[in-house]
């Protein structure tokens, strides 16, 4: 097996809500899962970060509006003074959506990936993400569906969960005449290389972590070496969180190395 990752544990007590998408089809930004996104905030100020997207004023506005809706109360880290520190002394941050790798690059300029994971992981600060802000959250980002538009010092994202995710995931179409890679090629290749677990969530699902218990809402599979669970929503898949992640395993050439 390859080397472990850098974060190889979950510390409780932590409270984690990772949306696959933040808008469903006819609603409102994170309508959907409202109930849990008040759960997770519990009347504590939201700290919103839209470095995912280019235009970062317009992005805070509707999510903050959005959020006000249902009576959550937003600020956006890049109005602080300080964008770093906002990050790191909020008492919930959610993490908007857009392009992953844009995303994590942000996180590393602003030197806030150890110092945001410390604080998640025991439990300081509270985390919401949608999308790429959900990505971040796993161990790499090695399982976005996004291009690399800009090139992050690293793919090692925050870690406060010890497997990986994918997200908007959709079936393949038996009847597509499509020709190129479907979604479970490309997380069976991941497999291929790596040791660690995917959960892939459908549009409209949501991944919950409350201390020690992970469950999984609206529909997903669960992608493993050995095989693919499918399962419709409310499952428990707390194991998760008890896993040690390896990756670079896989049979490639690699100078100096002998044998298959």
């Amino acid at each position: 097996m390859g080397p472990s990752t850098k974060h190889e544990t979950v510390s409780i007590p932590m409270e984690l809500l990772l949306l696959s998408n933040s808008t469903n089809y006819g609603k409102t930004m994170y309508s959907h899962a409202a109930q849990a996104f008040t759960e997770v905030a519990a009347d504590r100020p939201v700290t919103f970060i839209p470095f995912a997207l280019a235009d970062w004023d317009d992005y805070a506005d509707r999510a903050i509006a959005a959020m006000r809706a249902f009576g959550v109360t937003a600020t956006s880290a890049h109005r602080a003074s300080a964008p770093d520190r906002a990050i790191l002394e909020a008492e919930v941050v959610m993490m908007g959506g857009g392009n992953t790798f844009r995303l994590l690059d942000s996180l590393y300029r602003l030197n806030v990936i150890d110092g945001l994971s410390q604080r998640i992981r025991a439990g300081t600060t509270r985390y919401i993400g949608a999308s790429a802000g959900s990505n971040v959250a796993c161990p790499s980002i090695r399982t976005t569906n996004d291009m690399p538009i800009c090139h992050p010092p690293h793919f090692d994202a925050l870690g406060v969960v010890p497997f990986q995710i994918n997200l908007h995931y959709v079936d393949a179409d038996p009847l597509s005449t499509y020709m190129g890679e479907t979604r479970d090629t490309r997380i069976e290749e991941f497999l291929e290389e790596n040791y660690c677990p995917v959960l892939a969530m459908y549009e409209g699902s949501w991944l919950r972590v409350c201390n020690e218990r992970a469950t999984v809402t609206g529909p997903a599979r669960l992608f493993e070496r050995d095989g693919c669970e499918a399962f419709d929503g409310g499952v428990d898949v707390s194991r998760l969180l008890h896993l040690t992640p390896s990756f670079d395993g896989g049979r490639r050439p690699r100078p100096g190395v002998t044998g298959v």
